[in-house]
């Protein structure tokens, strides 16, 4: 019953329906610049009454519809980037209420009148130049990487992507961190090994520590598992012309072979293939077991191969002095360093040695060989156009006769600078250059630090007066003494190394500078009153005697 009553109270209180709305909803509709809006008629001066608002709906009119496209000007359609209307649906959204659904239509024509003035045209041609311009400049691009592509496909494969590095024959030039390797080594310089060689040394290393690790647990090697094991170690690419690299530099190092039926474990090569296999050549040992490849032998092989590639480029350094004018001998126990004017980087490459090859089974490739094996089974018109064909496909340069030889280059004429210098004075001049630089090729260690320590001496010389002239003591012991010099010489030295230059500083000017044992301490005195300059002097010229010598 309640329910009842409650469902009659709400039937009861619903209005019935009106004949007309007492107060119709405002329906906005959006600007058309098409068709602009028609100006509501001015009130009179008089009149108190507001002007109704046109979007307003009248009863004589039926109301407009809430939503209505914006039509836009035929040069505005064709342009995509042209600015959007201000009443367009983009700016205002039918769903929101805001304040500028109440702009009314005397507000929006000065807008739209405005926005007729904007001069569409030349924005849309800019556009446009624009967008043709980026079509050109997307054109070339793409034309330019066309062609890059096509140099690519077009170039043969380089040196370098066959796993050598470039040689100083080829025409392209190396990279700076091998032509200049020797000069960035630590240390004085000696006989050190252009950068490829080094490389090669390496890639010996890799190889036998692999060879060893296969062999001494009694596998089959072969080139397909040393070449990845190499480039995994190093890093860079190992090719059969390593390997022959390998075995003209140590001939006795390795035994290859071809050889088939050897398990691969691959689908790529087959079972019945012919493989390149490595065997390790090693004295038999005393007990007669199976020698193994131990870390002491892979040592000694190691120090032999890189003794190989030192004596090579002494092949090359002793034709490099054979050249000069006038020659240079250096015995070879005598040799501490290279000739300052020897590039060790251009070294020439090393000669791949030829590495056995599988057998190859007999093939007939050419007319010719066809023509010998089926003679006596054709006819006499079928050998007469094979005879002919071969003959068609002779190779061109077989048959052109031999080039005649160049002639040869005419021997270098002295330079016109020296034009006019005496002959003798040239030959003493060059007589020394080349006595010098054979005392600095034959130089040892010891000697070079000992010259070193000779050309420091003039400065140390006087930061050793300072000391005494600031300590104001007659004598100093050798710890604060080396102490006093370490901190003010210019370049970081220990104290065990500045002691040893003031003893030789003491053997040179005894006079001068003396040392005094006492006890457990070396006392250091010196004399104040002696001529700086005549000292530093001195010291010059006993460098300079030295370093003569």
């Amino acid at each position: 019953m309640a329910q009842r009553r409650l469902t009659d109270f709400f039937a009861r209180c619903r209005p019935g329906p009106r004949a007309a709305p007492s107060r119709d909803k405002l329906a906005w509709r959006t600007p058309s610049p098409a068709k602009p809006a028609p100006r509501a008629p001015a009130p009179a001066p008089g009149s108190r009454k507001r002007a109704r608002s046109p979007a307003e709906p009248t009863h004589d009119q039926p109301a407009p519809p809430a939503r209505r496209r914006l039509r836009l000007p035929a040069e505005a359609v064709s342009s995509p980037s042209s600015p959007a209307v201000p009443g367009s649906p983009e700016h205002s959204s039918p769903g929101k209420k805001t304040k500028k659904a109440a702009i009314s239509a005397d507000q929006l024509s000065p807008l739209a009148a405005e926005e007729d003035k904007v001069p569409s045209k030349v924005t849309f041609s800019e556009l446009k130049s624009c967008l043709q311009r980026a079509r050109e400049l997307g054109a070339r691009v793409q034309e330019l990487r066309t062609s890059a592509q096509r140099k690519d496909a077009e170039e043969p494969s380089a040196p370098e992507a066959e796993g050598h590095p470039l040689g100083p024959c080829s025409g392209e030039k190396v990279p700076a961190y091998q032509r200049f390797h020797t000069l960035a080594q630590p240390g004085p310089p000696g006989l050190v090994l252009p950068y490829k060689y080094l490389v090669l040394a390496e890639m010996f290393r890799s190889m036998d520590t692999i060879v060893g690790m296969l062999y001494n647990r009694s596998e089959t090697v072969t080139f397909a598992k040393v070449k990845q094991g190499v480039q995994d170690m190093m890093r860079k690419r190992f090719e059969e012309r390593n390997v022959g690299q390998i075995k003209t530099v140590y001939p006795a190092s390795y035994r290859f072979r071809q050889e088939r039926d050897v398990p691969t474990f691959k689908d790529s090569i087959k079972k019945s293939d012919y493989q390149l296999t490595i065997e390790p050549l090693l004295e038999q040992e005393a007990g007669g077991a199976a020698p193994q490849l131990t870390a002491s032998r892979l040592l000694q092989r190691r120090q032999v191969f890189s003794q190989n590639l030192v004596e090579r480029v002494r092949e090359h350094h002793r034709a490099f002095l054979a050249s000069l004018h006038p020659p240079v001998v250096v015995p070879e126990d005598q040799l501490m360093r290279w000739h300052p004017h020897f590039n060790v980087d251009e070294v020439p490459d090393i000669e791949p040695a030829e590495l056995p090859r599988p057998p190859t089974m007999e093939k007939l490739a050419t007319a010719q060989e066809v023509l010998a094996r089926a003679r006596s089974l054709m006819s006499p018109r079928m050998e007469k156009a094979l005879s002919d064909l071969a003959l068609r496909t002779a190779d061109p340069s077989s048959l052109r006769s031999p080039s005649p030889a160049l002639p040869a280059t005419p021997p270098a004429t002295p330079p016109t600078a020296l034009k006019g210098v005496s002959q003798a004075l040239l030959e003493r001049i060059r007589a020394k250059e080349v006595q010098k630089q054979l005392a600095q090729m034959t130089r040892r260690p010891e000697q070079e630090q000992r010259l070193q320590r000779l050309e420091r001496l003039p400065e140390l010389a006087r930061v050793l007066r300072s000391v005494f002239v600031s300590e104001r003591k007659p004598a100093l012991t050798m710890e604060v003494a080396c102490a006093r010099m370490v901190g003010s010489y210019r370049a970081a030295m220990s104290p065990g190394e500045m002691e040893k230059h003031v003893q030789l500083l003491s053997e040179l000017l005894p006079d001068w500078l003396s040392l005094h044992r006492i006890r457990t301490d070396t006392y250091i005195k010196l004399d104040k009153a002696a001529d700086l300059s005549g000292i530093t002097a001195r010291l010059a010229r006993l460098a300079h005697a030295e370093a003569a010598l």
